[in-house]
């Protein structure tokens, strides 16, 4: 790569860490903001504890991991298989077990280190789990919803079709041509322009500025807990543990240091699930790593700490300033199609060049069949459910590699698969 990287421990110039952090900003805020609106929640409050949560992850980890938290998806299915019996503070009293939970293993994770990864997630398995993070939201590129285009429906216009093309070509032409500090915000600069020509065609809506207040205070609420829904949300444990792994091993590739064991998974995994357990407390939904921002870093260059603080600082001044949030909301789902667009690429080309690093030897059959099997559970559609837990996408995927990749172990130790 011909522009010069930032690496993760360099400070960059005031005047340049705002654009910068403004980037990740934007590509986070689609996804985040989608999890509180579908179950009714003042946004705020989320916006506050992801922000929260991201410098909590920073200071854990020591400053060696640019990774931004944001709202997880992962507990969407048992969160409202709860609401359907309970109140949503019962929810709030699973998503902190989970929490819990999850920095009980990060312990557990530092006490025995990762000398196991290599056994339930081998280069084959985990180059095509990594590849899926990107792939499988795909579809959400084009085909609508908040944080996607709709330039495939009955709906769409060439309108909506010219601002998707126009946002993701400056993102693709930008990534590869501009020179300097340029070369370091393509995405920032995409989205401006597609924003600029949304307002052209008259797509941008700006009713979220109407009756805004300037000053807006999140709500806050506290947990309940009952046994049933806590054993509905703990399953979701698995989830977000391979989410994790895949997250920090693709960011590792595309930094070029090694994160899973110097600051260690253990630390990243605490910061999660401690900022999951601390959301759940004042009345926010779970984090988790962010692909967008992964993929920013993928597509930049830019890998500085000072940098993801930056963005968690405005995630944070948007909880509390209406008229920021309520600006950033006006963002057509054309515009945020077009740059996920790449974005999501870059995660799924990560996960090839795994593969290449790695030296995967696709002439051994148990590595041809790994990494077969996953790529399609994962993109098939193929779904699978366990009382209240519904497995699928990537989920599913990194499932069936751990049990693929320790059966496969197995036939090794007793003789019956030889490579």
């Amino acid at each position: 790569m011909n522009k010069r990287t930032i690496a993760v421990d360099e400070k960059v110039p005031f005047g340049q860490l705002i654009p910068l952090s403004l980037q990740h900003t934007f590509a986070m805020f689609g996804a985040s903001v989608l999890v509180p609106l579908v179950f009714n929640m003042d946004p705020s409050i989320v916006l506050l504890m992801n922000g929260i949560g991201t410098l909590l992850l920073i200071l854990i980890t020591r400053g060696k991991v640019p990774a931004y938290l944001g709202s997880s998806f992962a507990f969407l299915g048992p969160t409202q298989v709860i609401l359907a019996k309970y109140p949503f503070a019962y929810a709030l009293g699973g998503f902190f077990a989970v929490g819990v939970l999850g920095c009980f293993i990060a312990f557990i994770i530092r006490r025995y280190g990762i000398d196991w990864l290599d056994i339930v997630l081998p280069p084959a398995a985990m180059g095509a789990v990594v590849a899926l993070i990107g792939l499988q939201l795909a579809s959400a590129t084009i085909s609508g919803g908040a944080i996607g285009a709709n330039i495939m429906g009955e709906t769409a216009t060439n309108a909506n079709r010219i601002v998707f093309a126009v946002t993701l070509l400056t993102a693709v032409f930008g990534s590869v041509l501009f020179k300097k500090f340029w070369a370091t915000i393509p995405i920032l600069i995409s989205i401006v322009v597609g924003y600029l020509t949304a307002i052209f065609f008259g797509l941008v809506d700006f009713s979220p500025l109407n009756d805004v207040q300037v000053f807006v205070m999140p709500h806050f609420q506290t947990p309940k807990f009952h046994i049933e829904p806590i054993l509905t949300m703990l399953p979701v444990t698995l989830v977000i543990m391979s989410e994790n792994i895949s997250h920090q091993v693709v960011t590792s590739n595309i930094i070029g240091r090694d994160i899973l064991n110097d600051p260690g998974l253990h630390s990243t995994i605490l910061a999660d699930n401690f900022s999951s357990a601390l959301s759940a407390l004042v009345g926010s939904v779970p984090t988790t790593t962010y692909g967008e921002n992964i993929g920013v870093m993928a597509v930049t260059g830019v890998y500085s700490v000072q940098v993801i603080a930056g963005a968690a600082v405005f995630s944070i001044a948007m909880a509390f300033i209406g008229p920021l949030a309520a600006l950033i909301q006006t963002i057509p789902g054309d515009v945020i199609g077009g740059v996920t667009f790449l974005l999501y690429g870059m995660i799924g080309a990560s996960g090839l060049r795994l593969l290449v690093d790695e030296k995967v030897d696709f002439s051994k059959s148990s590595n041809l069949v790994l990494t077969s099997v996953i790529l399609v559970a994962g993109l098939s559609g193929l779904s699978i459910s366990f009382g209240n837990i519904e497995l699928s996408g990537m989920v599913l995927a990194s499932v069936v590699a751990v049990i693929l990749s320790l059966i496969f172990h197995l036939c090794r130790k007793i003789g019956w698969l030889e490579d």
